[in-house]
């Protein structure tokens, strides 16, 4: 027996077609916010985390840095600072038999002292600092209060510098004494709508001026992890640091705005800083 073969009709064919497109616009309708709030709380998130890390990031290292070292541009957004890699206690005086090596601020030719309590690390071209205040006289910046190390490696009870000339201008109250190497800068190139950049800069020799030229040495010189990109997307961005009349203690107010998307996130961040010598 013959059967004939049957198909769609045109007609039934632009039914269906209709009927699905009225199906998708309908899903569509009700999908469409869901999906949008998914991607927009997406971006948020990921604006959050980047600017949560990048100054969670810079608290953390700040945190480290030598009593009185931290400074900030007029701008209020470039910050750099000294960080501490050790420290501890200088013999002061000799000992109950009249020994031990003391520190004498008397002598301009005294360059040794023993280390009292842990013994610390040195690393090759840390620097020693003593009662540093970051005023004119007794900046580690300037050299006042800071001298090349000649003794490395690890474990020291002893440590030696290099006098130059001239001891210590003050000795610290509590006889203590630090050990730095290079500074750390923290660069904040903002631009409205979100196109700047955060930027950390290390590595390089300590400069008596701060440097708040990024196209020029010696931040242009530096790649690599002492050139790192900490944030991008940076609409605005500001350190302010404010240090108590007695200069014992300081705040840093770290405050960053991301921009993507035609969204924005802003965080604001503070350190409390010990500034006691």
């Amino acid at each position: 027996m013959k059967h004939a073969a049957r198909g769609f009709t045109l007609l039934e064919a632009v039914l269906v077609i209709s009927m699905t497109g009225v199906i998708a616009a309908i899903i569509a309708v009700f999908v469409k916010a869901p999906v949008n709030a998914y991607v927009d709380q997406a971006r948020r998130a990921e604006l959050s985390d980047t600017a949560d890390n990048a100054l969670r990031r810079i608290a953390r290292e700040v945190q480290r840095a030598l009593p009185n070292s931290v400074r900030v541009d007029a701008t209020g957004t470039i910050l750099e600072f000294l960080p501490v890699s050790a420290g501890g206690r200088y013999r002061a005086a000799p000992d109950a038999t009249g020994g031990g090596d003391f520190l004498d601020f008397n002598s301009t030719t005294d360059g040794s002292f023993s280390v009292l309590g842990p013994t610390v690390a040195v690393a090759a071209g840390d620097q020693l600092v003593v009662y540093n205040l970051g005023l004119p006289g007794a900046d580690a910046y300037s050299g006042e209060s800071r001298r090349a190390l000649t003794s490395t490696g690890s474990a020291l009870s002893t440590l030696t510098y290099t006098v130059g000339g001239t001891q210590f201008p003050f000795a610290s109250p509590s006889n203590r004494f630090q050990i730095v190497n290079t500074p750390v800068t923290f660069y904040c190139a903002p631009v409205a709508g979100g196109s700047g950049t955060l930027r950390r800069y290390g590595g390089y020799a300590i400069q008596s001026s701060q440097p708040i030229n990024a196209s020029g040495a010696p931040l242009s010189t530096l790649t690599g992890n002492n050139n790192a990109l900490l944030a991008a997307n940076v609409d605005t961005c500001s350190f302010v640091y404010n240090s108590s009349a007695s200069a014992r203690n300081g705040l840093l107010t770290l405050t960053l705005k991301i921009t993507s998307g035609g969204e924005s996130v802003t965080l604001m961040h503070q350190v409390h800083l010990d500034n006691s010598p």
